[in-house]
């Protein structure tokens, strides 16, 4: 028995429904609550000047933590603060330019030495693109599009690029 009876009832409809079987029926009603709840986030506070005022205080608390200079002391382990610090670093590169890998490292070594870590966070949440036949990285002019987590770390503090 399941510890939520009523999804397990909503499985079931959407089965009968559908004619999906438990594992696909449960599956898609997690993927369509998790987008559902994504753009209600995403939409509940379009332009609340509390938030902004919130969010300026965590990047500027993050900031001052974690790079009160021109060198990064530590990469940050909340995913947040993360975003912070990459949106910073993002910044330094042109977007005119196409990188070699040994550039992007020598970019990012100026800031911390763990350049490989820097670079992988870039372009895993979508900042630097990367064409891995070549090695050749460029910053992405566009923002991917956010679900889940990714939404829940990012979607707000990127409003601060535009």
């Amino acid at each position: 028995m399941t510890k939520n009876k009523d999804f397990k009832t909503l499985v079931r409809a959407r089965m009968s429904a559908t004619g999906e079987n438990y594992t696909s029926a449960r599956s898609a009603l997690i993927t369509q609550d998790l987008l559902e709840a994504t753009a209600h986030q995403c939409a509940a506070h379009p332009e609340d000047p509390e938030l902004d005022t919130a969010l300026e205080a965590f990047r500027r608390k993050t900031r001052s933590s974690f790079m009160p200079g021109t060198t990064l002391l530590a990469i940050p382990t909340k995913r947040r603060a993360l975003v912070v610090i990459l949106l910073d670093l993002l910044t330094t590169f042109d977007p005119d330019r196409v990188y070699t890998e040994p550039e992007v490292n020598d970019h990012l070594r100026r800031f911390h030495p763990d350049c490989a870590r820097l670079r992988r966070e870039l372009v895993d949440y979508g900042y630097l693109g990367r064409d891995p036949h070549t090695g050749r990285y460029w910053m992405n002019t566009a923002l991917p599009d956010r679900r889940g987590n990714q939404a829940q770390e990012a979607k707000d503090l990127e409003s601060f690029l535009r």
